[in-house]
């Protein structure tokens, strides 16, 4: 029993490593690089990023805002870029669902919150979800560009994307794995260019949590330095 659990395990890491390199190997991930040189266009104009999903999907666009909004990487600390998931808080989503319908959510989102030349990336692997295809058909009439990372062939999302990301695969799982992979690579790939054209700059100081920390280690050696 637990040698077949354990190569049921190993079995979904190489399903996700095999799908990774069909990605790579067919050269689906160069339209990151296109959504990345006009997501960084946007926000070098005073636009920003809107991100939407639903479940593990809103998950990844909170996710992915959130790193925009905060920081990516470590050792990147750098001035916010304007990112917002939109999966709000369960006051908007529940007034939103009892007053309009759930299918409306993101588009009225999109309407209350999006500007002519922002961005609209949208997550989903069915590519078919109501809520989805209403938000981007919303984007397109405001001049939004409409993005998608998508999967199970990319369904009725992909003839109203821009640019799309498309997981060469039908399993929710595996879908969401290379999604948050292209996510991660896309955040970076904007957060490089704000910094190549000066949009954002890297600063030489430390995060309050960071200045403690150290604070705290040096007065410890210097403690114990002395009692020794």
């Amino acid at each position: 029993m637990h040698n077949q659990s354990v190569n049921k395990i190993e079995k979904i890491f190489l399903e996700s490593i095999k799908i990774k390199e069909s990605i790579v190997k067919d050269q689906l991930f160069t339209s990151l690089a296109r959504m990345g040189e006009i997501a960084g266009e946007s926000i070098i104009n005073r636009g920003k990023i809107l991100l939407c999903g639903n479940g593990g999907s809103a998950a990844d666009a909170q996710h992915l805002a959130a790193e925009m909004l905060v920081r990516l990487r470590p050792n990147y600390n750098r001035e916010g870029i304007p990112a917002i998931a939109l999966a709000q808080d369960t006051s908007t989503i529940t007034a939103c669902g009892n007053d309009f319908g759930f299918d409306n959510l993101f588009e009225r989102m999109v309407q209350s919150l999006g500007n002519e030349g922002d961005v609209l990336i949208v997550i989903t692997t069915s590519g078919n979800s109501n809520n989805i295809i209403l938000a981007m058909r919303a984007a397109k009439a405001m001049g939004i560009k409409v993005f998608a990372f998508l999967g199970s062939g990319g369904g009725k999302a992909i003839d109203l994307s821009d640019e799309y990301f498309l997981v060469p695969s039908y399993d929710t799982g595996r879908i969401q794995e290379s999604h948050i992979t292209a996510g991660h690579a896309l955040m970076e790939f904007i957060e490089d260019q704000l910094l190549e054209f000066n949009y954002i700059h890297l600063q030489n100081w430390l995060t309050w949590y960071e200045y403690f920390t150290e604070r705290y280690r040096c007065i410890y050696f210097r403690f114990w330095w002395c009692i020794n």
